[in-house]
């Protein structure tokens, strides 16, 4: 299986999480990595991960995994 990369240009680190918009509800929401090949969606390393901004007034929803 190929790795996924992280959407942000001039990025070459893996992906660890997917970003999706609504902007109808003004909120960005990001979780696992998901489907491949969703065009909505965008995938981030874990760097742009924790670094995501969004405009003012949003909210950010983050869909974390449980972990045993």
């Amino acid at each position: 299986m190929r790795e996924r990369l992280c959407s942000k240009v001039g990025c070459a680190r893996e992906a660890v999480s997917t970003l999706t918009y609504d902007y109808g509800d003004q909120m960005a929401a990001v979780g696992p990595l998901g489907e491949a090949g969703d065009p909505h969606a965008h995938d981030l390393c874990a760097i742009h991960t924790d670094r995501l901004s969004v405009p003012q007034g949003w909210v950010v929803v983050r869909h974390e995994t449980l972990r045993a």
